[in-house]
């Protein structure tokens, strides 16, 4: 028992001690690499330029035009309607519809009804059911119906561009298919 003991710890000694013996040239050539890469290297840190001084905006609205202000955005919107060369208005001083009250996306094509002198839209919305027929208003944006099909309702609506022109623009409801 004794003897196996000492030949475990002999097989472990051994290795170390041959390691131990064989690395001491090994390490000098390196040690004496890095020292000839250390004396050979430059070392240059560029100076870093002085910060921007900062001083801070003093913003004093006393005596200043508010550009928020909405009074200033309606005597422009004003003065640039009176030179605007653009026939094309709604009519302001009518008076409005029902539909005129939902945006288009909130109508619904439903059906039409024929009769012998015209055709009508239904129209749903809030769960209820209008009849519109070509010269009735709906929408928003100063939607007129201009034409009726069996399939869609075709309206023109008058909008202002982002210069304050009043512009044509088509639109159109389709048939909404009912699910069962």
């Amino acid at each position: 028992m004794k003897r196996s003991i000492m030949l475990q710890w002999l097989s472990l000694l051994l290795p170390v001690g041959l390691l131990a013996g064989c690395g001491d040239s090994g390490e000098q050539e390196v040690r004496q690499w890095m020292n000839e890469t250390r004396s050979q290297a430059r070392i240059s840190v560029p100076k870093i330029t002085e910060p921007k001084k900062f001083t801070p905006f003093l913003y004093s609205q006393k005596g200043e035009i508010d550009p928020f202000d909405p009074i200033k955005l309606q005597v422009a919107l004003a003065r640039q309607q009176k030179t605007s060369s653009s026939k094309l208005r709604p009519n302001l001083e009518r008076r409005r519809e029902a539909l005129e009250a939902y945006p288009l996306d909130g109508l619904k094509m439903v059906g039409t009804l024929q009769s012998r002198e015209m055709r009508l839209a239904l129209i749903e919305v809030d769960k209820l059911v209008y009849q519109v027929k070509i010269g009735n208003y709906m929408g928003q944006n100063f939607g007129m119906v201009t034409r009726i099909t069996d399939n869609d309702v075709e309206i023109k609506e008058v909008i202002q561009d982002a210069g304050g022109e009043w512009i044509e623009r088509k639109a159109k409801l389709e048939l909404q298919e009912t699910k069962k």
